[in-house]
C-alpha cells in the first residue's frame, strides 16, 4: 500500500468521525440527561430495595461491616435508607436534581472515606460503580434538562427561584422579629 493511499484512507476515516461526531451533537442535552438521570436513579433505588428486603441485616452489616463513625448502625441505616429512597425519586422527576446529587455525593464520600478506605487504592474495587459516579458529576454539572419538573414548572424551583424565595424568607423573618421587638418594647 502506497503512502497515498494510507494517507486517503486516514483521511476517509477521519472525515466519517467528523461526521459522527457532528451528529452526535446534533442530539439536545434534555434528550441525553433522561438516561442519565435514570441511570443513577436505578442505581441507588436498587441498593434502597435490597435494603429493604431484610432490614436486620442491614442493621447488622451497618454494625459490623460499615462501622460509619459517630452514628449508631440504627441511625446511619435509615440516614442511607432515606436518602436512596429520596434521591432516585428526585432525580426522575427533575425535582432539584442538583440538591440530589450533591446528597449522593455526599453519601458516596462518606463510604469512600470511612468506610471502604482501602477501595481508593484498588481499580474498580468498592461500593460504587464508576460510571455512576460519572453519571452524577454530569448531571452535578449541568442540569436536569428541559424534561424534568425543575425547568417546567411554574412553582418556585429553579435556582434563582430559590435564592429570590430564601431572600425573601429571610427579610420576612426579620420583619416578624422587628415587629416582635416593636410590640415587646412598648
Amino acid at each position: 500500500m502506497s503512502a497515498s493511499a494510507a494517507a486517503a484512507g486516514k483521511l476517509r476515516l477521519l472525515q466519517a468521525l467528523i461526521r459522527v461526531r457532528a451528529w452526535l451533537e446534533a442530539v439536545p442535552y434534555s434528550v441525553l440527561a433522561l438516561p442519565l438521570r435514570f441511570g443513577v436513579a436505578w442505581i441507588f433505588a436498587s441498593s434502597a430495595q435490597v435494603k429493604l428486603i431484610n432490614w436486620q441485616r442491614t442493621i447488622d452489616l451497618f454494625a459490623e461491616e460499615y462501622r460509619v463513625p459517630l452514628l449508631p448502625p440504627e441511625l446511619a441505616a435509615s440516614m442511607a435508607l432515606s436518602i436512596e429512597v429520596a434521591a432516585p425519586v428526585l432525580l426522575v422527576l427533575g425535582l432539584f436534581t442538583r440538591f440530589a446529587v450533591l446528597v449522593l455525593f455526599g453519601m458516596i464520600a462518606v463510604i469512600q472515606i470511612f468506610v471502604y478506605p482501602e477501595a481508593w487504592l484498588r481499580r474498580g474495587a468498592g461500593i460504587t460503580v464508576p460510571k455512576g459516579r460519572s453519571l452524577r458529576g454530569w448531571i452535578g454539572c449541568f442540569d436536569a434538562g428541559i424534561y424534568s419538573i425543575d425547568e417546567t414548572s411554574e412553582a418556585p424551583v429553579g435556582y434563582a427561584k430559590i435564592a429570590d424565595l430564601r431572600s425573601r424568607a429571610v427579610k420576612s423573618f426579620l420583619m416578624a422579629k422587628a415587629k416582635r421587638l416593636m410590640t415587646s418594647s412598648t
